[in-house]
Parts: C-alpha cells; sequence; structure tokens
C-alpha cells in the first residue's frame, strides 16, 4: 500500500475545497447572527401606570351622604371633607336639583 503523489495532490484539493465551503458556512452564520440581533425588538418599556382620577367633590359630598342611614347636614359633610360652607351648599344644592339626595328635615339630606 503506498501512496502515490497523485493521490496526496488529490487530497490536497479536497481539504482546499472543504476549508472553502467551511469558509462560506462561517461567513453565512455570522450574518444570519447580524440579522437575528438587527431584528431583535427593542427591549419594551413597563406601561405607565394610569393615574386614578380624584373624585370630584360632588361625588366625595354624594358618597357621604348615600352611606349615611339617618341623613347628614352641612357641618358633618364639612368636617368629614374638609371644604367650606360655601362649597358644600353649593355642590348639595346641585345634587339635590338633580335628584340625587332628598331632604329630610331642615339641613338634613338623604339619598333620593
Amino acid at each position: 500500500m503506498t501512496i502515490s503523489k497523485k493521490d496526496l495532490q488529490a487530497l490536497k484539493k479536497e481539504i482546499k475545497a472543504l476549508e472553502r465551503k467551511m469558509d462560506k458556512l462561517i461567513a453565512a452564520a455570522e450574518k444570519n447572527k447580524k440579522v437575528k440581533a438587527a431584528k431583535k425588538a427593542p427591549a419594551k418599556k413597563s406601561p405607565l401606570k394610569k393615574k386614578t382620577a380624584q373624585p370630584t367633590a360632588t361625588d366625595q359630598v354624594l358618597k357621604i351622604v348615600t352611606r349615611s342611614k339617618k341623613g347628614v347636614n352641612a357641618a358633618t359633610l364639612m368636617a368629614k371633607t374638609g371644604f367650606n360652607q360655601k362649597k358644600i351648599s353649593n355642590i348639595i344644592q346641585r345634587i339635590y336639583k338633580q335628584g340625587k339626595i332628598a331632604r329630610v328635615g331642615k339641613g338634613i339630606y338623604m339619598r333620593a
């Protein structure tokens, strides 16, 4: 079993051909890696938390009045909400006209 010069040259050519194929495969793999990195979606930011709407002054007063079983007066509403007399009386007048509350006695209001 002797190895001739022609056999060695043929083997050398095959090795070079394999080397070129390997270079092409490596280049293709690197190209795919770059493309995938470029296509990668940017990191998503956490969604902004929505600020919950503060209840309006009318909502606050109406909530207190509707919770009351016996009814409330303006002084109680002022103490619980911190609003002044004029603001409380305006709110009461407005929601009374809307029919959401009813007068049960002088200065005492309940839900309608």
